[in-house]
């Protein structure tokens, strides 16, 4: 929701894409007061056809498409020896396939908008770091960047950029059941001594659909307060 909120603030036209409506409608009433417009429409990013309604409401909606944050994502827990096909499926059409997909759908607004923004949400598990249980997510976090240098060599003629943000460990809702002695751990375990918050990941998205980035393009921003720096523990003791 806080990449929708930074757009919004900065008096954007957002159009929030969730499979979950009481969600999504509680979403767009909390940004009310904003600059921005925003709406939401219920669909899964998983669906090509739905992200195809996607593109064709938000067209309706505002007129055309300028920016794509491609953030929709899951993070079931798996290990490998109990993985199963299902699971490994579920976690990459929503995380990678809807990357792609989304992309596709809204590739002739974007092309149409000549300063077309693509703004994927990656993360440091996978390109960078790894975590038991979660080796299908992380495959799917790298795919995207895989995918997204390509993309951003094939669309840079029509002056579509193609960029990713990287979150390290971000305090969210997700974190609430963890317990205030692993939330500390994982502050420790950072450089800067915190977790990050929502809103430095929507204001890295909202650095990459300015005018001032039109010149970046292919690029993973890490924003994890220095978390993959340290090689040991030590390091950090050192400190």
């Amino acid at each position: 929701m806080s990449i929708a909120q930074c757009f919004a603030g900065a008096g954007c036209k957002v159009l929030i894409a969730s499979r979950d409506e009481a969600a999504a409608r509680a979403a767009v009433e909390s940004m009310s007061d904003l600059p921005g417009e925003v709406s939401y429409v219920c669909l899964d990013v998983s669906d090509r056809a739905q992200c195809d309604e996607m593109a064709r409401v938000a067209v309706e909606r505002h007129g055309g498409i300028d920016v794509l944050c491609a953030n929709a994502g899951i993070f079931p827990a798996s290990k490998l020896p109990t993985m199963t096909t299902e699971d490994l499926e579920q976690v990459m059409s929503v995380n990678f396939y809807g990357t792609v997909y989304s992309v596709q759908a809204c590739l002739e607004e974007l092309t149409k908008s000549r300063a077309g923004r693509v703004i994927l949400t990656s993360s440091i598990t996978g390109p960078f770091t790894g975590f038991p249980g979660w080796s299908h997510y992380g495959a799917s976090k790298a795919a995207q960047l895989g995918f997204m240098r390509t993309a951003a060599m094939e669309l840079a003629p029509a002056g579509v950029t193609v960029n990713a943000v990287l979150p390290g460990n971000i305090a969210t809702e997700g974190l609430d059941d963890l317990g205030e002695d692993y939330l500390r751990q994982m502050a420790e375990a950072i450089p800067h001594g915190r977790l990050g918050s929502v809103d430095d990941i929507g204001n890295a998205a909202l650095f990459f659909a300015t005018d001032e980035a039109g010149y970046v393009t292919g690029q993973a921003l890490v924003v994890d307060g220095g978390q993959i720096l340290p090689e040991s523990m030590e390091a950090m003791r050192e400190m």
